[in-house]
């Protein structure tokens, strides 16, 4: 699978430190100007972005299986972005599961069949691939730089509307959301740039022509709020999907759910929380079974990090290898022990 897709990795990697607008061009202070002014400069920068950043944006349709002899049928539409000139596309992962077709169409009206290539349903993120060649792109940004009130402008297809922009500021950075599997997303992206149906996948870019995250969620009932996952998280999933077909996680091989601890117990064993993760099932075939971790226990550290919620775990696996060992600190009773565990693999 690596040799398959080695050459869009290079492409990703290379263009992540690059700007597709050229450094401090459109920066404008506020001392001196006028309103006049200030809004020209905005206009010119929002103006620049879309030129530099639009022709990268796709329309994606999908279509669903259907009788024989008869097209396909249209189950869904949205948005996606261009990474490499030879096809590659990012998208949400809601956007294109159970497409049986995929179709996409580029600003300049062109048309092209995709394929899927892999998925990440807990961060809501995939790729496809479009069946061309020499096409235009746009590079994945670090949005560990995010400011809160930072300017974003926003890309897509929303309600069919193709090539359509919106702007706002960035309203929040580190938010937690659930996904379509109930897994938390870390670190996402709440901002004010309108976003309607459509628009999910599409990215949401800065000032400089970078993509900063990707616009994956809006609450119906709420005005002027909208979620996009972050590009770093983004590019770790493209990373992992061009290497190996999907997203690697680290598995524990355990069942568990936050247990709240009394102050007196969190006292008596030098603990700064509340609650642990209390062990309710292991996996007979899991990385846990053999470590001396059992049912009843509740994990309290992983490699000396805190474990407060099944959410804590999750975000410490993501960030941990298949085949590491961690040490696992738990209490037993009125025990605190601990346990060393080689971490396996999560199924697709």
């Amino acid at each position: 699978m690596a040799g398959n897709h080695s050459k869009a990795l290079q492409w990703i990697q290379a263009e992540k430190d690059e700007n597709l607008l050229p450094s401090g061009r459109y920066g404008v202070g506020l001392s001196g100007k006028t309103d006049v002014e200030l809004l020209d400069a905005y206009s010119r920068a929002v103006t620049a972005v879309v030129d530099a950043v639009g022709p990268a944006v796709v329309s994606i349709s999908v279509g669903g299986e259907a009788p024989a002899g008869n097209d396909s049928e249209p189950i869904g539409a949205g948005s996606g972005v261009l990474l490499t000139p030879d096809g590659y596309v990012l998208t949400n992962h809601h956007v294109v599961s159970n497409a049986s077709r995929v179709r996409l169409t580029l600003t300049d009206g062109t048309s092209l069949g995709a394929a899927p290539v892999g998925s990440d349903p807990p961060n809501d993120l995939a790729i496809i691939r479009a069946n061309g060649s020499g096409l235009p792109y746009a590079a994945l940004g670090d949005s560990s730089t995010l400011r809160v009130g930072q300017l974003v402008i926003a890309i897509g297809n929303p309600l069919g509307f193709q090539s359509s922009v919106s702007t706002g500021v960035v309203s929040a950075t580190g938010r937690g959301m659930r996904s379509l599997d109930r897994r938390l997303i870390e670190n996402v992206i709440q901002h004010t740039a309108p976003l309607n149906p459509g628009n999910s996948g599409g990215p949401l870019v800065d000032s400089r022509g970078r993509i900063v995250g990707i616009n994956t969620a809006i609450i119906p009932v709420a005005q002027g709020m909208g979620f996009a996952v972050p590009a770093n998280t983004a590019r770790h999933v493209v990373s992992q999907i061009l290497s190996y077909g999907k997203v690697r996680r680290g598995y524990l091989g355990i069942s568990g759910r936050q247990r709240q601890l009394s102050r007196r117990f969190a006292r008596y064993f030098n603990l700064s929380r509340e609650s642990g993760v209390e062990v309710v099932s292991l996996d007979p075939h899991g990385p846990a079974i053999g470590s001396g971790i059992l049912s009843g226990d509740i994990l309290v550290e992983m490699n000396g990090h805190p474990v407060e919620s099944v959410d804590d775990l999750h975000r410490l696996l993501s960030g941990i290898a298949v085949k590491d060992v961690v040490r696992i600190d738990l209490l037993r009773g009125t025990e605190r022990k601990t346990a060393d565990v080689e971490i396996g693999e999560a199924a697709a």
